[in-house]
């Protein structure tokens, strides 16, 4: 049988957030222009659908290099998942995480190149590579630092949301995404952030604007009626799962002219900013210092402004670190297996080169 090239394990703790990551970087690694370069690596275990492992108490509440007997940290049904053949390449996010990506590195002798994405609070070298937020102020030799998260959308992925959804595009440039976060640990989605945003985006509608609203996982159920009803008699478009139709949230941000997000997430910021919308962050209430070193990262960058109800336009380069960590992978990965060489009258492709 022919190589299918590299086999990659997508690894999460059944987080929302984590998974998102860790299909951004593992869908940029798999974008054609890099997947050639690499597609003479001889992977085994080829897996099409992602690892969720979920340590248990109280494993979960240590430090991810002091974990015992950590195949029993696993429930029964998930043990099964950590045996060999170890994958090529190995991509996780999140503290929980870590332990299965250092544990995956030594049973596969080294062979498993291993990638953990979010701070695991332990030592960098016990990963092959390490990508952080610049706001988790993490450095190393093989720690990779990005402004926001990794975020990455195809070209099928958007060439099908151009398709399917090409009445939305706006020759006025007067539509606007808005994302809703919600509550989280260090935020809160108090009615009064309610009240201001709802304000804004009144006055926003009644002066032309075209409001496409979105809400989250974590938007409480209260907030969202409320968007909801807001929506409907401002004429904006408001989407919160499969009751209200097919997805339109990547078509919302390939045809808006700018984006409001909530200032809670990190991937909902970066997914604007990897689209190059200009970024107006909506204050909730509460903070953290490693939430204002993003803000301000995105801030300094040019990315993103804090929003007092009026929606700029602005232009800078989109924000695209997931394809920068996957040409980190590639580059790696050609060290430890070098293409096969071309002589003769045989010219290797330009994606070689």
């Amino acid at each position: 049988m022919a190589s299918l090239g590299p086999s990659i394990w997508a690894v999460s703790d059944g987080r929302a957030g984590n998974a998102a990551q860790v299909r951004a970087l593992t869908a940029a690694l798999g974008a054609t222009s890099r997947w050639m370069k690499i597609a003479h690596i001889a992977g085994e275990a080829h897996r099409h659908e992602p690892l969720v492992l979920t340590p248990r108490a109280p494993w979960r509440w240590l430090p991810a290099d002091r974990w015992p007997s950590l195949l029993h940290a696993l429930p029964k049904d998930q043990r099964a998942l950590l045996t060999p053949p170890w994958p090529t390449v190995w991509i996780a996010a999140g503290r929980r995480s870590a332990p299965m990506t250092k544990y995956a590195r030594a049973a596969s002798g080294g062979k498993t190149f291993t990638v953990q994405i979010l701070d695991p609070y332990v030592d960098p070298s016990n990963f092959d590579l390490l990508v952080v937020p610049e706001h988790d102020a993490v450095s190393g030799p093989n720690v990779v630092r990005t402004v926001g998260s990794p975020a990455y959308f195809s070209p099928e992925a958007l060439e099908e949301a151009a398709q399917a959804f090409a009445d939305l595009a706006d020759e006025t440039r007067r539509s606007a995404i808005v994302i809703l976060g919600g509550d989280s640990r260090v935020h809160t989605f108090t009615n009064a952030a309610a009240d201001r945003l709802e304000g804004q985006m009144r006055a926003l509608a009644a002066d032309g604007w075209r409001l496409r609203l979105t809400s989250s996982r974590r938007t409480p159920v209260p907030v969202a009626a409320r968007f909801r009803q807001m929506a409907g008699d401002i004429g904006a478009a408001f989407w919160a799962g499969p009751q209200d139709g097919p997805n339109p949230y990547l078509a919302w941000l390939l045809f808006s002219n700018a984006a409001i997000v909530t200032e809670d997430s990190s991937n909902m910021l970066s997914e604007a900013a990897w689209h190059g919308l200009p970024v107006h962050i909506a204050r909730l209430e509460g903070r953290a210092d490693k939430f204002d070193r993003l803000h301000d990262s995105l801030i300094q960058r040019g990315v993103a402004r804090w929003f007092g109800g009026q929606l700029d336009q602005w232009s800078y380069e989109p924000l695209r670190e997931a394809d920068r960590v996957a040409d980190l992978i590639v580059e790696k990965l050609l060290e430890r297996y070098p293409p096969p060489s071309f002589s003769g009258s045989v010219k290797a492709p330009d994606w070689l080169s």
